[in-house]
């Protein structure tokens, strides 16, 4: 689904851009452009920040407690 209109960036661009270490929407811009013209997709972008690293750090602990078991 595209989230930035502007720029054409669609949310699994947005979800690699913090994959790859994207922590805050300013590093989303520099890594991908999403939410650089008009703004009005910085919700969005900040609610897929949150839910991606979210995801990340559940993952990480997944593999913590599979590792320590």
């Amino acid at each position: 689904m595209i989230i930035c209109q502007c720029n054409g960036v669609s949310d699994r661009a947005i979800r690699k851009a913090v994959r790859d270490g994207a922590g805050n929407r300013n590093d989303v811009v520099r890594a991908c452009t999403a939410g650089m013209a008009c703004g009005g997709c910085v919700p969005a972008i900040e609610e897929i920040i949150d839910a991606e690293q979210e995801r990340i750090a559940r993952s990480s602990l997944t593999v913590l407690e599979l590792a320590t078991s």
